[in-house]
């Protein structure tokens, strides 16, 4: 999809989209169109019974007196209430609208609209944010697809009469969507494609943009303790990987990084605790948290982020065999911790414990955020809405809230308490990896999780339910949602980032 900015004029071929507010009051240019029109715009959308809130569209076809293929007019709902959020959605909205429509151009008329607290530059790059993210396809492996259902659109072109700031003003929010698409790519391919091995060679791509990627083995693993990681992928024909992305971008490079830890699970079989049939090829999507990590280090490097960060992701792929670990096998951590494994499908938390307490031993970072579809439990505590936050330190905890309100990738709140911390203790190891029955699943996960951070100030995302699902977005499709780049990007730049 290609993004341009321009000056204001009447597009010679495409969709020429214009917006309308509450009470049929048209933008400027909307009503300079009509005229031109002799009032078709206007009776359009009486006709139609068009209201002008937020996502409303009405088309005109052939329209006399203009050489574009379409007119849209977009109701854009009360001017005070726009923010960035809602601009991109209604760039979205208008992606969805017209992705398929054989048009390959879409021309959008940014307008000083009275009331609009947005400049007419930041709302033509949100809009154009929410337009890309909407458009996003993952078709690679459509041989026979009907051209009607396959995405015309080719370009998107904003007028506005401040094109060179919009253009500034865009070049961050185009790298954030370069972020997303890449961790929607990755969750979209199969497991016969992406798995350990072939991952890292993916994450390596990003040193062309200056993110240095170092990967090891599970020689390397071994020599340092790593035996919770190596014991989840012991059953797997492919080697499990650790990979370390650091992006140096602050003044000082011997700043103290900041420091993000993504489970990837590339698929998730169950091991010897094997997951029913049914949906088990939804597993591909258990390395949404390393997914959303690799995302977010594209979109800093892309947009050159002025702030050290560093990346983390324990790479491996759960399968059943005669190598397998067995529950109520007790594996030795890298913090010399042991665990008493009493259900091999609870393994992204052995993964993430090594990769944890690599990451501060080695970086002392001055936080640390862990991503992972770790629980099912959260989907039940939260639905598709809401990640669960679990966090030993208060500002890390209203800093992530305040950017998923900002980002619309939302997370709540859970509890860590010494209650529920005794419920994974063992009787014949340090810890076990589940807790008691059904009760507070995703709780006892955290809990576990907290035993590798030591004092370091700590959050841990439980995306499960947010990192895909088959419902409809607003920015997205069903599918894997690409969550966490643009939250984490924004909680970067809002509080960490140099100015």
């Amino acid at each position: 999809m290609k993004v341009s900015f321009s000056k204001p004029r009447l597009p010679k071929s495409g969709a020429y989209v214009v917006f309308a507010l509450p009470g049929n009051k048209l933008a400027a240019s909307a009503e300079s169109l009509d005229k031109i029109l002799d009032g078709a715009i206007r009776r359009a959308i009486k006709g139609a019974g068009f209201k002008g809130e937020r996502g409303e569209t009405v088309d005109l076809f052939g329209a006399n007196g203009l050489e574009a293929d379409r007119v849209v007019v977009v109701g854009l709902g009360r001017a005070s209430e726009l923010d960035p959020t809602k601009v991109e959605r209604v760039g979205a909205g208008v992606a969805k609208h017209l992705l398929t429509s054989g048009l390959k151009a879409i021309t959008v008329v940014v307008d000083d609209v009275p009331g609009l607290k947005l400049s007419p530059e930041d709302f033509a790059a949100h809009f154009a944010l929410g337009f890309r993210l909407r458009s996003y396809r993952f078709d690679r492996y459509r041989t026979k697809e009907p051209e009607s259902k396959k995405p015309s659109v080719k370009k998107l072109v904003m007028l506005t009469d401040v094109p060179g700031k919009a253009e500034v003003a865009y070049a961050p929010l185009d790298a954030v969507a370069d972020g997303v698409a890449l961790a929607r790519d990755l969750l979209n391919e199969p497991g016969n494609v992406i798995y350990p091995e072939s991952y890292a060679k993916e994450i390596q791509k990003l040193e062309q943009l200056g993110v240095r990627v170092e990967v090891l083995d599970e020689k390397a693993m071994r020599k340092l303790g790593m035996n919770a990681l190596l014991a989840v992928g012991q059953g797997s024909a492919n080697e499990s990987k650790l990979v370390i992305m650091e992006w140096n971008g602050a003044r000082d490079s011997k700043d103290v990084p900041l420091a993000f830890i993504g489970k990837g699970v590339t698929f998730d079989s169950g091991g010897i605790s094997l997951k029913p049939g049914a949906g088990m090829d939804e597993m591909k999507y258990d390395m949404g948290g390393s997914a959303a990590v690799v995302g977010l280090m594209r979109a800093l490097a892309g947009r050159k982020a002025r702030v050290n960060v560093v990346g983390v992701v324990g790479l491996v792929e759960n399968m059943p065999s005669h190598k397998a670990q067995r529950p109520g096998d007790i594996i030795r951590s890298m913090s010399g911790q042991t665990i008493e494994v009493l259900n091999t499908d609870a393994e992204g938390r052995l993964v993430l414990a090594d990769a944890l307490w690599y990451t501060q031993d080695r970086y002392k970072p001055r936080f640390m955020i862990d991503l992972a579809t770790l629980t099912g439990a959260i989907i039940i505590a939260l639905g598709h809405e809401y990640a669960g936050l679990f966090s030993n330190n208060e500002t890390l905890a209203k800093r992530l809230e305040a950017a998923g309100q900002a980002t619309d990738e939302l997370v709540w709140r859970m509890p860590l308490s010494n209650a529920f911390d005794k419920d994974i203790d063992s009787k014949v190891a340090d810890m076990k990896n589940i807790g008691n029955g059904r009760e507070a699943g995703s709780i006892a996960a955290a809990q576990f999780l907290q035993r590798f951070v030591n004092k370091t100030p700590w959050a841990h995302l439980d995306i499960a339910g947010t990192a895909w699902g088959k419902k409809d977005r607003t920015l997205v499709g069903p599918g894997p949602y690409g969550y966490g780049v643009r939250l984490l990007d924004r909680f970067i730049a809002d509080y960490y980032e140099e100015k």
